[in-house]
C-alpha cells in the first residue's frame, strides 16, 4: 500500500491531482496552537520554509489569503499599503472556517470553498521547495513554490516581521 493511498484525499490534495502537480505528503502529530513552528520541528524543517496559510480581511471584510514563512508575521499595515486597502486584519476563527472550508490550523490555499485573492511573502517564492497545508490538521505537502503562482496566481508582496 503506497503511503499517498494511506491519507485520505482533501480538496487541496484533489485540486493538485487534477492539475498534475507532484507533491510529497508529510503528516504529523498536530498539537493545538502549535502552528509552523511545531510542525517544521517535527518533521525536522526549517521552518522559513514551512509556510502558514492564513486567511485575513481587508476594510471591507473582503477575504483574501496570505502566505507566510513558518517563522515570520505579518505586517498588515504592509500589507494593505501593498494592495490597497485601507487596513487588514486576521479573520475570526470562525469566520477564516467559514471562508476557506477549511478549520484553522488546517487551512490549505488550494481547494478553499471560496474563491480568494492570495498574497505571497515575495522571498517564499525563492525557496527550491516549500511545505504548506495540504487541508487537514496535522499534515503537510511539500511543492516548488511556483505552483503558487502557477495554481493560484499568488500575487508576491513584501509584508514579512520577525515572529
Amino acid at each position: 500500500m503506497s503511503k499517498a493511498s494511506r491519507i485520505s484525499e482533501t480538496p487541496a490534495t484533489a485540486l493538485l491531482k487534477s492539475r498534475g502537480v507532484v507533491f510529497s505528503e508529510h503528516p504529523y502529530e498536530y498539537l493545538e496552537h502549535g502552528g509552523a513552528l511545531h510542525s517544521a520541528e517535527v518533521l525536522g524543517l526549517d521552518p522559513f520554509a514551512v509556510v502558514k496559510t492564513l486567511v485575513m480581511q481587508d476594510d471591507k471584510a473582503a477575504p483574501l489569503l496570505v502566505l507566510m514563512h513558518g517563522n515570520r508575521s505579518v505586517s498588515t499595515k504592509n500589507l494593505a499599503r501593498q494592495i490597497g486597502a485601507k487596513s487588514v486584519e486576521p479573520c475570526k476563527p470562525e469566520v477564516a472556517n467559514r471562508h476557506s472550508g477549511y478549520l484553522v490550523g488546517g487551512t490549505s490555499p488550494f481547494g478553499t470553498r471560496r474563491e480568494m485573492p492570495v498574497y505571497v511573502q515575495r522571498t517564499v517564492l525563492e525557496l527550491p521547495r516549500i511545505w504548506l497545508n495540504g487541508g487537514r490538521r496535522g499534515y503537510l505537502i511539500g511543492i516548488e513554490p511556483r505552483v503558487l503562482t502557477d495554481i493560484l496566481g499568488a500575487r508576491p508582496v513584501d509584508c514579512a516581521l520577525p515572529l
